[in-house]
């Protein structure tokens, strides 16, 4: 890997997940060709900071929190979801500060998550096989030859839907919305709504308390605009490398190339070959990088990952997000913990992909109770590897949907019909996704007093 990079150079390797099946490669390439010429949706200079924020995720003095869409769609484009998951991430960013007593990095899997890798290129019902749903930004839900053809002029309909996103996010985060008090007040509506809610009020007392004495103090958003300002970022997995090489740019500042469709972009499990075209494209792009980690993958293997993707060893470049299922945790992520050490990586935990199954109706769904078990592991076995647990990964939504579950409502198999909308994997909806945060919390409040305790016996 040692050859010259361009935003090219990935188109001499081998290519997996990424569509070969366009009727018309001319127009993919007009397309293409188009997108260079469009102005970048984020800028260098906001990928630095969330690289410098994920520098401070390594060394353990911050929490990562990157949740949103399995897969975003033309269809369910509308103002009022993405204010419902922003307003969601915010919201659990506030209780696990609190709980965790550090800051928490905030991103989205949003503005760009569109595209998604497919077990099977094709599908078949009823004796009709068409090729698989890849993505909004690559073809149609629709069971039909002609919603299931590739479409190239999709990427320019993802692209614009991506910029409206931003400006939307761009408005919210530092417009007022994102008021620390208004933010707490929603929690408190969500304590006082659910069935669990007494064990989440402790808590939300506690935080109760600490605005109020900050308020007696003086501080609030008159006297520190910060307060109803933050600091938010997008990220989406880096499938169609066309589209990002189309957006990747030389920063004038530094001379760096930056893939400006994201401020952070991740490699798919099933696209993290060492010779493969996104490990090539990834390796030059300068922005905050991430590597989905499955159970299959080796320590040895992930060693040279690392040594390709972030060969200087900087800190908040590279994002390790362990996937494994919580049956298969313990069994599989101590031995690459104990391969990272010295590296400067975050470690982080999506516990969807690997807690996937088929209900009996059918529906594919998600069990609460094992996306929450994986997620305790996870701490658990850092703490045991003298790693940071650094932060979560979730497939979730702000919408009242029926994806997931259990949670505190304790939704059931019958349940999922009800509102059941995503595209492609099921969601935590907002409700299981803030009872989540509030059961991590108690598990990193508790890991706090106990390093506060064994600092105070060592004096």
């Amino acid at each position: 890997m040692t050859e010259h990079w361009t935003p090219a150079s990935w188109r001499g390797k081998p290519a997996k997940h990424i569509p070969s099946d366009y009727p018309d490669m001319a127009e993919l390439s007009r397309v293409e060709t188009t997108l260079r010429k469009m102005p970048p949706l984020v800028f260098a200079g906001e990928a630095r900071r969330l690289k410098a924020a994920l520098a401070d995720v390594v060394e353990g003095k911050a929490f990562l929190l990157q949740g949103g869409d399995c897969a975003e769609s033309f269809k369910e484009f509308a103002a009022d979801n993405i204010r419902d998951t922003f307003r969601l991430i915010l919201q659990m960013a506030v209780v696990l500060t609190f709980a965790g007593g550090k800051p928490v990095v905030k991103v989205g899997r949003m503005a760009g998550q569109f595209g998604k890798p497919r077990s099977s290129p094709v599908e078949t019902i009823d004796g009709v096989e068409l090729p698989s749903y890849r993505g909004d930004n690559i073809n149609g839900m629709d069971f039909t030859p002609e919603s299931r053809t590739p479409d190239p002029q999709r990427l320019i309909q993802a692209y614009s839907q991506s910029a409206a996103t931003l400006n939307l996010l761009r408005a919210f985060a530092g417009g007022g919305y994102a008021d620390l008090y208004n933010i707490h007040r929603w929690t408190l509506g969500f304590v006082a709504d659910s069935p669990q809610g007494a064990r989440y009020r402790e808590l939300g007392d506690k935080i109760s308390e600490s605005l109020s004495f900050m308020e007696a103090l003086g501080i609030n958003a008159q006297t520190h605009p910060t307060i109803h300002q933050v600091d938010f970022f997008t990220s989406h997995e880096g499938l169609l490398l066309g589209y990002e090489e189309a957006m990747t740019r030389v920063d004038s500042t530094s001379g760096e190339w930056y893939d400006t469709s994201a401020h952070l972009l991740w490699i798919g499990e099933r696209t993290r070959q060492l010779d493969g075209a996104h490990v090539e494209y990834f390796r030059g792009i300068r922005n905050p990088i991430g590597v989905k980690v499955g159970p299959t993958l080796e320590p040895d293997e992930l060693l040279k990952l690392i040594d390709v993707l972030n060969p200087k060893n900087e800190a908040g470049r590279l994002t390790l997000y362990g996937r494994f299922g919580y049956d298969k945790i313990e069994g599989r992520l101590p031995a690459l913990l104990k391969a990272t050490k010295g590296a400067n990586v975050v470690w982080a935990i999506d516990p969807m992909h690997g807690n996937t199954l088929t209900a009996n109706t059918g529906y594919k769904t998600r069990p609460f109770d094992r996306i929450l078990s994986e997620v305790k592991s996870f701490i658990d076995l850092c703490k045991a590897e003298g790693t940071h647990p650094g932060g979560v990964h979730l497939e979730m939504t702000g919408q009242n949907v029926t994806e997931c579950l259990g949670g505190a409502r304790a939704l059931s198999e019958g349940d999922l019909a009800d509102r059941y909308h995503t595209h492609c994997d099921p969601r935590l909806n907002g409700e299981q996704a803030l009872e989540l945060a509030f059961l991590v919390a108690e598990k990193l409040k508790d890991e706090r007093v106990d390093l506060q305790q064994r600092i105070a016996q060592a004096f």
